[in-house]
Formats: structure tokens, sequence, C-alpha cells
């Protein structure tokens, strides 16, 4: 992994009140210090009403805040939506598209998703698309043939240039706030995978640059273990975000990994 820098993402979902959100954010950046955000880049996702108040407390910290939805429209009738430009305005620099609760929760088609991940990117936000298999997909042998068709047409029609502002994040269904969690193993092998994927659609140079992360159950006694897979490169990190200090743990785990 020392070609890519890692990244690791804490998704707070439906969790905190505003006063929870900041003082999470701010609990996160005083415990990182200065020496973390070096080997590590950090995003953080809160809940929609609270973006502006996480950025304010950010402030100048090496730590960037994050939607965690995007519309695929760029403004008008959306009622509910939230486009590109506002969470630029907010303060924030990158979205998530087609985390599981979106698409299998609420039924997010990969076009759908496809035109969200095209207005991140071309409204100067950075993207990190989420794919992944449920267990009936797993059980029925039909994991990797399910997560190649998510990055597929995820990124259809997005030109290798854009590559630059897009990262992976394989989230098993299975293993999302379920306690289980791939052997880091599987979760390498799935990982791989996904490169050779990129590299058949693009070109091995640009596969070899997107950042692909892992998101399933990550906490701090697994995550030695799974970031230290080569074609790992961070973590979608869940409930164990809403414990900043596991959630460091967490990240040291993950820069540590850049330094190795």
């Amino acid at each position: 992994m020392p070609s890519r820098r890692p990244l690791v993402g804490g998704n707070w979902k439906m969790n905190t009140t505003r006063t929870e959100a900041e003082m999470l954010a701010k609990a996160v950046i005083e415990g990182l210090g200065k020496e973390l955000p070096e080997a590590c880049d950090i995003c953080l996702f809160p809940p929609f009403p609270w973006l502006s108040a996480v950025t304010d407390r950010v402030g100048s910290a090496s730590v960037a805040v994050g939607g965690q939805d995007v519309s695929d429209h760029p403004d008008g009738a959306f009622t509910g939506q939230t486009s590109a430009a506002m969470l630029l305005d907010a303060g924030c620099r990158m979205a998530l598209v087609g985390h599981s609760e979106r698409r299998h929760g609420l039924g997010e088609s990969d076009l759908v998703l496809n035109d969200k991940l095209k207005q991140a990117i071309s409204s100067g936000l950075e993207a990190m698309l989420c794919v992944g298999e449920t267990l009936a997909e797993r059980e029925a042998g039909q994991s990797e043939e399910v997560v190649a068709k998510q990055v597929k047409q995820g990124l259809s029609g997005v030109p290798a240039t854009d590559l630059g502002q897009i990262s992976i994040a394989y989230e098993p269904v299975w293993a999302i706030g379920t306690g289980r969690t791939a052997a880091a193993e599987d979760a390498q092998a799935m990982h791989c995978r996904i490169r050779a994927d990129l590299e058949n659609q693009y070109d091995a140079p640009s596969a070899k640059g997107v950042r692909i992360v892992y998101g399933g159950s990550v906490k701090p006694s697994n995550a030695d273990a799974i970031f230290a897979q080569p074609d790992v490169d961070g973590g979608l990190i869940g409930g164990a975000s809403l414990d900043a200090e596991g959630f460091i743990e967490i990240i040291r785990a993950a820069a540590s990994m850049s330094a190795s």
C-alpha cells in the first residue's frame, strides 16, 4: 500500500445531537494531534443537519468533512435531497455514494448511483463509491459477480482522469452493524478482484492508484489485520467511529500501514 495514502472515514449515520456531533469532532481532532493526519487521510460523515457545525469545529485541522449522500441532480424541485453544491457550501470535501443502507435499504439503482457520483466529481467533491453483496448473494456464490457489476456500472462513463477524485469502499452488507467481519484474507481477495476489474475497465496504472477501503464492523481489535492486507487502503467505519478513542485507534492502525 505504500503508493496509496490510507483513507479512513467515520460514518456517523443517523446518530448524534448537534452538541454530541460537535463534541465527537472535537474529541477526534484533539486525540489525533498533529502526527496521524500526516500519514492518513481522515473524513467525518456526520448527519446532514450538523455538517456546518462539524465543519466549524474541525476548522483548520487536517480532517475532512463529507456528506452521507449526494443528489443526482444539481438543483431543482427535489424535496429532501442535498446537492453537491450545497455540500461544498457547507464545507464538505467528500460524499458517500451508494452506501448499502441506501443501495439496498432504499433501493437506489446503479444508474442513479452513477449519476450521483458524476454530480459529485463534476462539482469538485471527492466521492466514495460503496459496493458490496448481501448475505443471500454471498451464500449463492455471487459475491464477486455482484460487486464487479456495481463497480462497472457505478463508474460507467467516468474517465480515468477523474479517478483521482474517487475511492471505493467494499462493504459486505452482511457484515455492517452485525459484528460479523470478513476475514482479513477474504477482504483482501475481494479488494484484489475489484482492482483487477478496475484494470480491465481502465488500465493498470489507474487501477493501482485507486484507494479501496473496507467497511463492515471494523473495530480496534481487528483493524491491524485488515489494514495489513496489500489491497486494503483503509476503512469506512460505522459504529466504531462514534467512539473517539476507538476511532483514533483504527486511524492509527491505518496510518501505521503507510509507514510500513
